[in-house]
């Protein structure tokens, strides 16, 4: 997983249980969001972690809560790679904001395009891919309006900001971060563990 900086490993085992649900106001909702599971990622689109993440545990919820409604999904950006999380961020804030029917397929497709784990680190994320993957996977693109929220970065830069302030208050270190209900996991690739939590959660 990575993490923003060098973490003790003990900090990186420790759960924290908040007093209640995150808030997901204006975050990209997949499912009910009345439902009464609200599961949460933090997540970097430069972080190979995030990547496995979501080829591997998200299409498992997704058949086991939250298709049958008994949870929703929420992604909240994190900026730990600098300028190419920040661009990332702000391509899929556009798509959210003007295409939002349109977001999970550009939000999938942002993952697919990063390249293996050996040269994640290399430049990738950049305004001409960013551009192919919106023109891809978001059929009623508006390129102009795309193009002005990543050149001029200022009628998205709020709604990243308010991701980062969301990662500042709930001390993520390491992403992915999945909460169940504002239970921060200790094991986010323990699928067994996610559903210990879920129906726990469901019985209280």
């Amino acid at each position: 997983m990575d993490k923003r900086n060098d973490q003790s490993s003990e900090k990186s085992k420790t759960k924290i249980v908040q007093d209640e649900k995150i808030s997901v106001n204006n975050q990209p909702t997949i499912g009910k969001k009345e439902a009464p599971i609200s599961i949460v990622e933090f997540g970097d689109y430069k972080c190979p972690s995030c990547k496995e993440w979501g080829e591997t545990i998200y299409p498992q919820l997704v058949k086991d809560y939250i298709e049958s409604g008994k949870a929703s999904f929420s992604y909240i950006n994190v900026l730990f790679h600098g300028d190419e999380s920040t661009l990332a961020a702000l391509a899929s804030e556009s798509v959210y904001k003007n295409h939002p029917e349109s977001f999970w397929q550009f939000h999938k497709a942002i993952y697919e395009a990063q390249p293996d784990v050996q040269i994640h680190d290399n430049p990738w994320v950049t305004v001409e891919k960013m551009e192919e993957i919106a023109t891809k996977t978001v059929p009623s693109l508006d390129l102009n309006k795309f193009r002005e929220d990543l050149s001029s970065r200022s009628s998205r830069l709020e709604s990243v900001k308010m991701d980062a302030a969301l990662v500042e208050k709930y001390n993520v270190t390491l992403t992915p971060t999945i909460a169940v209900n504002g239970v921060i996991l200790e094991n986010p690739f323990d699928y067994t563990s996610i559903k210990k939590q879920i129906e726990k959660e469901l019985t209280q």
